[in-house]
């Protein structure tokens, strides 16, 4: 049986396996979009996209080189007919994510 969200299958996969995140949200904002202009006609549920990602893999990266590298895995999905439009991305150090989770309980 195939999958109903074969997109969100494929992102999951090719992140993991290459950046093996101790974090990876995926929030597929399509439905948010689907009224805009550029989307009209176009059938997938599948086209917009926000990641949250921590991995070692971005240890002493800056953010432009992690979404470069991000965008890469991507590739094939980012350039199909119907495949992702946009993508937001957050991508964090595990030590960088534990310091904003410090900041946000407001605890040392």
């Amino acid at each position: 049986m195939a999958s109903g969200t074969p997109v969100e299958d494929a992102i999951r996969q090719k992140i993991t396996t290459a950046l093996k995140p101790t974090t990876l949200e995926i929030y597929n904002d399509s439905h948010l979009h689907a009224h805009h202009k550029p989307m009209q006609g176009v059938t997938s549920r599948e086209t917009h996209f926000r990641l949250v990602i921590t991995s070692e893999a971005f240890q002493s990266k800056m953010q432009p080189a992690r979404h470069r590298l991000v965008y890469s895995l991507l590739k094939d999905e980012l350039a199909q007919e119907g495949g992702i439009h946009a993508l937001q991305l957050r991508t964090m150090t595990p030590e960088e994510e534990a310091k904003r989770r410090t900041q946000e309980t407001g605890t040392d």
